[in-house]
């Protein structure tokens, strides 16, 4: 398996990870929770502990918005974190075209451009959490505290509960 930008990152970094590799189901978009709850489905994680990253208009800035797949994203809450004052989901192709990742595998590590980074607080109560690892049917199991390490990440309330 080729080592995508996420993983050579964590690479670089020294950070410890690993690697969950799973046959993706290319109809997971279309159902609750989407690509995430796919992941967590098949991995037999606990949604809480997986991550999608989302990545958010705020007034004229693309943010990097990471929640639980069990929760939905409060959009009033990722403006405040980000020090904006309106929050939309981004236009999916901005959004591929800035991290350099296809929507359902975009991960908040190895990004082309550095973006503000806001991880929903939840994060820290987990010893270790599950991030896209860079394409879909791939995740990254990595602790907490090194994700926000490398990401510059900001820890913020930004969930609600729901998908």
């Amino acid at each position: 398996m080729a080592a995508t930008p996420a993983v050579r990152a964590l690479d670089r970094a020294g950070v410890p990870y690993t690697l969950h590799a799973y046959d993706h189901d290319p109809g997971a978009a279309a159902q609750a929770g989407g690509y995430g709850a796919e992941a967590a489905a098949v991995l037999g994680v606990d949604p809480d502990r997986v991550f999608k990253t989302l990545l958010v208009q705020v007034d004229a800035s693309l943010v990097v918005a990471v929640c639980p797949v069990s929760c939905r994203l409060d959009l009033k809450a990722v403006a405040g974190a980000a020090g904006g004052k309106k929050a939309a989901m981004a236009d999916p192709v901005a959004a591929q075209r800035s991290t350099g990742y296809v929507v359902g595998g975009i991960s908040p590590l190895g990004q082309k451009k550095r973006l503000t980074t806001i991880v929903d607080a939840s994060a820290a109560t987990c010893p270790t959490i599950l991030v896209s690892g860079g394409r879909r049917g791939l995740d990254i199991e990595l602790a907490t505290d090194d994700l926000v390490r490398l990401t510059d990440a900001t820890l913020a309330p930004i969930a609600q509960p729901g998908y």
